[in-house]
Order: structure tokens, then C-alpha cells, then sequence
């Protein structure tokens, strides 16, 4: 049988109001073109949807079923005309991410262009944060997404895998590490390092696991980025800590080399977190797939 929006929205507010002049009114229309198209509307599908009394109008037992489908197919009309704004520009859509340094500084970035290319209407919050706060966050709604260290329990997210990262030691060409193809981070807390921002989430857990050896990093300089870093690694200015993908790219570039580390904490999965597909926003259900797939 055919029907459209204006009949579900009628209904609903018959519903609502108890009354069809009051739904007229709401919607609005004239009482007579409300009558019609309810009796035309009950013709057409062979049912009664409402009792009629002197107290005013109720919902039948088919009646409350049409409804409840009703309002769904309302729901949804509503949501796809959102969308439609968004996509034709005309509301922006703003995503918050949260993702540790690793994540932020070496594998989201190629991934977040060309969602951002595809979707022009997301503006996107990238938030740096240590991985038990991504957790936090996406449990407390802060965030819709996080990207954390694989290691951590959930606490009930839902986690999809993202991508492998491992830290490597990054050393002068000479330095005394250089020869060795693996060493503990341990074997170099007697050197120098440089070392990211104190504020920043990875460097405040290589700091953390420098003092279960009772032996705090000696920083001798911070610099701002991983690229910084390396080249005052290059000029001697001390050893440092980088993801692998990194610290390959770099030395390719600069007098410097990679010494592997055992420590097992060196060894990370990067997973994403979810509260769950239901809690997603369309945008962000998007992004999530968007980062799976890649």
C-alpha cells in the first residue's frame, strides 16, 4: 500500500496529543485535511488505528504497532536528512579522537587524509593522551574513538586491531650501542638521551619504565618532534627512543643507526576502541571502518 511521511507524522501526533485538531494544529494543517488523510490512510491498510471517544483519541492494538514502525521510519527520515546537510555542507560534523603519540605522530596521519578528503564536512579533534586515558576517555563519551596500546584491558570496549609498533633505541652512527643488533633499555640509562616534551604521552611511559630500574632517563635536550630528535641524535647530542617506521625513515637520511630492544614493553599492538556500533555517530562508524580497513 502506499504511503508517505506526512501520514506517519500525522499519526504520530495523533498519538501524542490524544486529539486531531491539536495534531492538525501541530503539524500544521487544517482539521478537515487531517481527517481525510487519516480516514484515507485507514481505507487504504483495511485497519482502525484509533478508538474515538468523547475523552479524546487513542491507539488501537494495531494501531500501536503501525505506530511504533511508524516512528522508526520517522527516526530514520530524520537522521538521512542530517546527513544530507552535512554532506551537501551544510552542518559540520566535529570528531574527537583520542590516540597516543605513536599513533598521532607516525600511522594516523596518512590514514586521516583521505577521510578528510572524502568526508569535507568532519572537522576532526585529535586528542595525544597516554593510553589508559584513550581508554578513559572513550568510556566516559569524551571521545568516540581512541587508538591505544593493544596491551591494556578494554574495561568492556570494543577493540579492533589497527596497527603493530615497536620502539627502537635510535644512536649515533659511533656510538658505543651501534655495533650491538639488540639491547635493554637499561644497558643504555648511563647515556645521554634526547628525549620528546615531559607533557607528552610517550614520553612520559619511556620515563616510567627508565625508573623500574631505579634509574631516571639523563635528558639532556627535548625537542619537539621525532624528526627533531633525530637530528640531534645525528650531531651526538645523545641517544633516543622512536617508533620503528620512524626510525627507519630517518636513517635513510642521517648518520645515525637502530639498535632493536628487548624489553618486552618495547613491543606494542595499537588497537582501536569503541564504546560500540550502536554509540557511533554515521561519521564516526565511518571513521572506524575507515581505520580498520587500513
Amino acid at each position: 500500500m502506499h504511503f508517505d511521511l506526512a501520514d506517519l507524522r500525522l499519526l504520530a501526533a495523533i498519538a501524542g496529543s490524544g486529539s486531531l485538531s491539536k495534531a492538525a494544529a501541530s503539524i500544521p494543517v487544517a482539521v478537515s485535511a487531517a481527517s481525510t488523510r487519516l480516514r484515507l490512510f485507514e481505507e487504504r491498510c483495511g485497519l482502525a488505528l484509533f478508538t474515538r471517544t468523547a475523552a479524546g483519541m487513542t491507539p488501537t492494538p494495531a494501531g500501536r504497532l503501525v505506530l511504533e514502525r511508524a516512528r522508526s521510519v520517522l527516526s530514520e527520515a530524520e537522521r538521512l536528512k542530517q546527513t544530507l546537510k552535512e554532506l551537501g555542507g551544510q552542518h559540520r560534523i566535529t570528531l574527537r579522537l583520542s590516540a597516543t603519540t605513536v599513533a598521532n605522530s607516525t600511522f594516523l596521519p596518512a590514514t586521516l587524509g583521505p577521510f578528510l578528503a572524502d568526508y569535507p564536512e568532519v572537522d576532526l579533534q585529535l586528542v595525544e593522551q597516554k593510553s589508559a586515558e584513550v581508554l578513559h576517555a572513550v568510556q566516559s563519551g569524551e571521545s568516540e574513538i581512541g587508538v591505544y596500546d593493544g596491551n591494556l584491558p578494554t574495561g568492556g570496549l570494543l577493540s579492533l586491531p589497527f596497527r603493530d609498533d615497536k620502539l627502537v633505541m635510535l644512536v649515533p652512527r659511533d656510538h658505543p650501542l651501534a655495533d650491538r643488533q639488540l639491547t635493554e633499555l637499561r644497558d643504555a640509562l648511563d647515556y645521554p638521551f634526547v628525549c620528546l616534551p615531559a607533557e607528552r604521552a610517550m614520553q612520559r611511559f619511556i620515563e616510567e619504565r627508565a625508573t623500574q630500574y631505579a634509574m631516571p632517563l639523563k635528558v639532556r635536550v627535548r625537542a619537539p618532534s621525532f624528526d627533531a630528535i633525530a637530528q640531534l641524535v645525528a650531531q651526538r647530542a645523545g641517544v633516543a627512543l622512536l617508533p620503528e617506521a620512524t626510525a627507519a625513515r630517518l636513517a635513510l637520511e642521517l648518520p645515525v643507526a637502530l639498535v632493536t630492544l628487548e624489553d618486552a614493553w618495547a613491543t606494542r599492538e595499537l588497537r582501536i576502541c569503541i564504546q560500540g556500533w550502536e554509540a557511533l555517530s554515521p561519521h564516526a562508524r565511518q571513521l572506524v571502518n575507515f581505520l580498520a580497513s587500513r
